[in-house]
């Protein structure tokens, strides 16, 4: 079927293609995690190690005024947070979005996108997300939880404009905020 050179020109042909593979998976992994590490910034607390996988570590923004529905807003880009208990007991803890107040002091409060018009949602693992007005939240605690003995939970937070808002689209509002992870002994977990 094949004639010699044929068979070795196939050969050769295959050994190329594998390396080229080879060069692309090891490119392709090696340029995630570069990036994946650029964008990952870590907090800690006395129990908990906490991980906000954006380059903005703890801070929040929603800088677009554009009112949509839910399930857009759940498609929107999320605030990603890992935290891990480190000890062999459960740690209580609670997720609270608070004002940066850097944003409050440079800028004309009148700017900023009232909380009854904001969104937003945290999903727990592979739980559903849950939803809330902004303003709703209880002194901004978004999620109030237990962690098992070395137990690890990502969680994914989006803002968004609610779709009745009376608010005028594209226009220069936007909102500021920071994530804090706060365990039960009401320390915060800090930048480290």
């Amino acid at each position: 079927m094949f004639s010699y050179n044929q068979k070795k020109e196939f050969r050769k042909n295959i050994i190329y293609i594998f390396f080229i593979l080879l060069l692309a998976v090891v490119s392709t992994h090696y340029i995630y995690y570069k990036f994946q590490g650029d964008r990952s910034v870590d907090f800690n607390s006395d129990s908990l190690d906490v991980t906000y996988h954006e380059s903005t570590g703890d801070k929040i923004a929603l800088t677009k005024v554009i009112p949509v529905t839910d399930s857009v807003g759940l498609s929107s880009m999320a605030y990603i947070i890992s935290i891990k208990n480190n000890l062999t007991e459960k740690v209580d803890f609670k997720i609270k979005i608070i004002d940066d107040i850097q944003y409050i002091m440079d800028d004309n409060m009148e700017q900023w996108i009232p909380k009854e018009d904001i969104r937003i949602s945290i999903k727990n693992g592979k739980q559903a997300s849950k939803i809330y007005n902004f303003d709703e939240l209880e002194d901004g605690i978004l999620l109030e939880d237990t962690m098992e003995a070395l137990e690890k939970k990502s969680l994914s937070i989006r803002l968004w404009i609610r779709q009745d808002s009376m608010l005028p689209t594209n226009s220069n509002l936007f909102y500021h905020g920071i994530m804090q992870v706060i365990e039960e002994d009401r320390s915060i977990a800090i930048n480290q």
